[in-house]
Formats: C-alpha cells, structure tokens, sequence
C-alpha cells in the first residue's frame, strides 16, 4: 500500500491537484473503482490529517454511483456499493439514468451507457461545483484500447489511448459575459497500474467490491479483447504492450505542444466564428504530415465544433491543399470551407463553417450554470497551468520522435520492433490479435452497411429555420449564443429622435404598431443561417426614401390598417440600420458571412443579423454571440 500510495501522490502532483482540492470519483464498485476511492481517500487523509475529516465523511470528496437499470439486479448492487462507500467515510450519491427514447440495442449499450454515465458524473460536478472528475481506468484499459485502435487502423496519435488529464465541456455553455472557456477535468491517475493491482489494493485496505456480469460477454469488441490479452498476459508481453503505449504517449505529447504552439502564432480566430491561418508562419512544407495533419483536425473541429477524426483521402487532400502556395482555390472537407482570404493574395487561408450541416437550435436554461465558473473556473485554471508547469520541466528526451514520420498502424508495429521496444514473440501476438479484432470489425460493418441498405428509411429535408420565441436563449449549431425580445423603452427613444416634429405623443397605440409591424401579432420569430438574399435586401433598405409624412387621418387608423396600408413607422431605423449593417458586412468574408445566425418572422423576412447589429425595427433587440461549447485546441490535455 504504501508503495501504491506514492506514486498516487506522484501523478496527483504531475495533475497539478493538491489535497484541498474538491474531487468527484465515478464509482462502480468494481476493484477498480473502490481501489480508487481507498487511494484517494488515504491522499486527503495523509495530507491534511484532521483537517480531511468533516463530520464524518472525507472533507472534498464526492462519490457517484451511477444505477444504469440495464439489469434486473443494477438498483441493490447501487445501494450495496453506496453502503461499502460510506463506510470508507466517503460521501455518496446513487444517480439513475433516465432512457427517455428507450433502453439502448444490445449492439450499441456499452456505447450508449458511457455516454448517459459521463453526462450524469458531469452533472453532479456542475450541480456541486466542483471541477475535477476522477475515474478508475488502468493499464489494462490503455491496453485493450490500443489493441482495438490497431484493428481500426489508428495511427499513433489514436494508438497513445487515453489521455492521463483531460477536458470535458458542458453541453449547455456558461452564459455569463466574463466566463472563461475552462471545463471540468477529467483524470485517470491509475493509467500505469495494472488490473492485478487493483484487487491487491482492495485487499489490502479489506474493500469488497462487485463483479458486472457484462465484462464477461464475447458480444463486445472490449470484453473480446481483454479476455485473449489475460490469455497472452506474461510480464514480457505486458511490459513491451505498455512500453510501446508509452512511446505513442511521447510521439503525441511531442505533437501536442508543436500544435499548439503553431496554434497561438498563426491561427486568428474571428468573432464571427471563421478562423485564419497565416501560411507565411505557419510554414506548411517544413512540418511532418502527422504535425501538420493534427493541426488541421484541431481547426475543422473547432470551426464546425464536430469532434469527429480527419482521416484518409480527406486527411490527404487537405494537407495537399495546404501546402499550395499561394492558396488559389477552394475545398470543403469535414463540415468547413476553406478559402484564401480576400487581399492576402493566398497567403492566408480562411476556415468557415459549412452550412451544408443540419440546423440545430438547443434552448439553454439561463440559470442551469450560474455560479458555475466564479466557483470553480479559477480553480481549474490553476490546476491546468500546475499541470502545464510540471509538464514543462520534462527534458526533451521524453518525447517520443521515432514514431513522427509513421502513417499506419503497420508502420507503428515494425518500428517499434525495429527500435527493440517489441520482441519477436510481442510482435506477432500483437500481429495475430490486430488481424483477428480488424475481421470481427470488418464482418460487423458489412452487415450494418446491407441492414441499412434493407431498411432504407426517406426523411424529408431540414427545416432552413427554427422557431425561436422572445426572452429564451439558444445555442446555434454549437456555435452562437442567440437571444432577442421586445424594449418599448428602444422604440420610443428611437421614434422620439426620429419623428419628434410629427409624434408628440408614443401612446400604447404606436408601441403595438410598432412591436407588430414586421413581427406579427404571434411574436415569434425563426432563426436560421444568412443567405445572399439578406444582402440584397439590406442594400434596398439602405437606399429606401427616409422621408416619412404622416396625415392626422393615418394617425387614427388602428395597428392592424397601418400595417396594411403600409405605412412603416420604424423606416428611418431600419435604413440606417441597414447601412451599418452593410459596412460591417463589407469586412466579413463571403464565406463566413454564411455561417451568420440571423432572426426572421414566419414569411421569411428579415429581422436582425445580430452579429452586424442590423434590426428592422427599434423595439427588436437581439444578440449573437460566437461562443463555441470546446475551444480551439480541444482543451487541455495530458498525456505524461
């Protein structure tokens, strides 16, 4: 235990987190995870002594059983690993999944079950403010993820497993003006233990635990592979499969500070949601293809906020495209648009988003993350640059290098046997297990691929808007904070500087015109992207005659006649609106100006282009405000 210990206390250190530090564990009541809760506790404990104590429970520690209820027997096992948890003097919580759309296929659940645990462990982090989430994952894990990467042809940044810290971000964004792009930290601090130490851990500290009977079915590529690798587990074979990990660890750690680095020199990103790459700094024929191809991955993921790989004849093309100077033509790969930006003569590419996505529009609730950063966001920041600290006192030659110049799994596997990290022996059981996984994947593909061809199923086109109703915020393509509603107290100042010969009076009557006049009655609005037709329609705005006469008899008529009879009080706003609008429009490239959210009424007419402050009429007021849920770069990581 004491050797255990540690070198837990080593990596909570290489983390940057310290013992005060308020941490949320996910526990199953596997070994693994209990191990980890008797670590962690003992961490605390040790460090502050008396101090750690509140009440009865370790002061800063949370447990959270997630309950699945994807077996008969899931809800006694929850309250039997809450009872062992308590009992080490850890608080605990069961939280349940609620399968809202029904419980997931047999051939997706262990899939789906992470995804429902991870947004549950996040929503007790936000709910208790707390900022760091620690799971139980160990060698093990690394070994088996590397051995189902290899049968999917990862290279070696795929083969370098999980990261050893890691950033999660919330689904719904902290809305407050002064929030910092920080999230949650998700770290795996037993990443170099192996399963074997975990039940020795637990019986060293006298911790039962539970076993899940669905490690144990062969329906799962996971389980698949974990029970071969308990068959060729020798401490050779171990040690050169975890050696190998390590130097894929290194080679992605290498590419990572390159990356970023280039990110912080050459990359511009606009407010408007478009990005900018200097090719004169960033030098694109001097960088390896797995730097340069990383560096692109980071960027589309960032502009389109889709964390999907760029892989293949995509990765090839863009790397081409890149390295052509000067940059004369356009491409669209992994939901972007890239482009020479206008005036640099192809010396500069622009990274736009593609509108060809599906137009999604998620309604936030504005009170679901208040507090949140102003709590933990300071805490998270100074754990991160700990981290960075440590990482940077690291000599050079921990970082891999004789893996940069390596495009395949293959490739990955012969040098690792040619620089002596694998045996003979390793490497052909490596070999045998990557050709057997890869089949098993390939037969699965093929049958989805003809399922999919005998169930084909027709769906209509996207709507090109959503419906968007006043004093509501949206988050657009997970990209824009949206908001709009109604201010009487805009109209009147605008009217009142506007009409003040004609309108000495802005009565009830005007405020209804005026709030209906493009709106409608029902005050509803759509929001959708921006289209050339918004460009041609602010152009004949901008040139509309601003001379406004108004008769007595006018004057009387009700709202509902006015707005018939066309009589449009709010015109001078709008045409000097709509001039501003084009100035600022004029300095956003085409492409960029496509990807714009902009506000409508149900016929289609436009009402703001929030990001250029262009309103129709003074009593609408609406903002856009680029805020994309990860950041560029994908947030932190750490792969020590």
């Amino acid at each position: 235990m004491s050797v255990h210990s540690e070198a837990f206390a080593k990596r909570m250190a290489m983390v940057g987190l310290k013992p005060h530090h308020r941490i949320v564990l996910g526990v199953s009541g596997g070994p693994d995870s209990m191990a980890l809760c008797v670590l962690t506790a003992a961490w605390k404990t040790n460090n502050l002594g008396n101090a750690a104590q509140k009440n009865e429970f370790v002061d800063g520690l949370l447990a959270v059983v997630v309950d699945h209820g994807l077996r008969a027997e899931s809800k006694d096992e929850a309250h039997l690993v809450h009872r062992r948890v308590t009992s080490m003097g850890i608080e605990c919580e069961i939280a349940c999944c609620e399968w809202s759309e029904g419980k997931p296929k047999q051939g997706h659940l262990q899939e789906a079950a992470r995804q429902k645990r991870y947004e549950i462990l996040q929503s007790a982090c936000i709910r208790h403010q707390i900022g760091v989430l620690m799971t139980a994952h160990h060698a093990d894990d690394q070994a088996e993820l590397f051995i189902l990467r290899l049968s999917r042809n990862s290279g070696v940044l795929g083969l370098a497993g999980m990261a050893f810290v890691s950033e999660l971000f919330s689904t719904c964004p902290d809305l407050s003006a002064e929030a910092s792009s920080n999230g949650l930290l998700l770290v795996r601090p037993l990443l170099e233990l192996p399963k074997e130490d975990m039940y020795k851990i637990c019986l060293a500290a006298n911790q039962e635990w539970v076993e899940d009977p669905t490690n144990r079915s062969a329906l799962f590529a996971r389980n698949r592979i974990r029970m071969i690798l308990t068959d060729l587990a020798s401490p050779i074979f171990r040690s050169e499969l975890q050696a190998l990990i390590a130097a894929c660890r290194r080679t992605r750690l290498h590419v990572d500070k390159i990356c970023s680095n280039l990110m912080h020199q050459a990359v511009t990103i606009m407010p408007e949601g478009y990005a900018m790459i200097d090719l004169g700094i960033l030098s694109p024929s001097e960088l390896k293809d797995i730097i340069l191809s990383k560096f692109i991955a980071l960027l589309l993921q960032f502009v389109s906020q889709k964390q999907r790989p760029v892989r293949g004849s995509a990765s090839k093309l863009l790397l081409d495209y890149i390295r052509t100077s000067p940059c004369k033509t356009a491409v669209t790969a992994s939901g972007c648009y890239l482009c020479p930006a206008p005036g640099s003569k192809g010396t500069k590419v622009l990274i736009c988003y593609s509108t060809d996505a599906e137009l999604t529009l998620e309604l936030l609730n504005p009170y679901s993350t208040e507090g949140y950063n102003s709590t933990i966001s300071k805490e998270v920041e100074q754990i991160v640059a700990n981290g960075r600290s440590y990482s940077d006192e690291c000599p050079q030659s921990m970082l891999g290098v004789q893996f940069l110049n390596l495009t395949s799994s293959e490739s990955v596997l012969a040098e690792a046997k040619r620089e002596g990290i694998l045996s003979e022996s390793t490497y052909k059981s490596i070999i045998s297990l990557q050709r057997e996984e890869s089949n098993n994947f390939k037969s699965k593909t093929d049958i989805a691929l003809k399922s999919k061809v005998e169930h084909k199923v027709d769906y209509t086109a996207s709507a090109p808007s959503k419906v968007f109703h006043p004093e509501k915020v949206g988050y657009f393509m997970n990209r824009f904070i949206v908001k709009w509603h109604l201010c009487k107290q805009n109209a009147y100042t605008s009217y009142f500087m506007n009409n003040s010969n004609q309108l000495q009076d802005f009565g009830e009557d005007r405020w209804n015109f005026c709030n209906s006049c493009v709106l409608g009655h029902d005050q509803m609005v759509r929001v959708r992207y921006m289209i050339d037709a918004d460009w041609l329609y602010l152009a004949t705005l901008s040139k509309r005659d601003d001379r406004i006469i108004f008769h007595e008899e006018e004057l009387s008529l009700s709202a509902e006649s006015r707005v018939m009879s066309n009589i449009n009080l709010c015109s001078a706003c709008t045409k000097k609106s709509a001039e501003r609008a084009l100035l600022l429009l004029k300095s956003i490239p085409v492409a960029a100006r496509r990807a714009l959210p902009v506000l409508v009424n149900v016929d289609g007419l436009l009402l703001s282009i929030p990001s250029v402050g262009f309103q129709h009429c003074p009593c609408l007021v609406a903002s856009a405000i680029f805020k994309p849920k990860v950041p560029l770069g994908g947030g932190y990581n750490s792969f020590l």
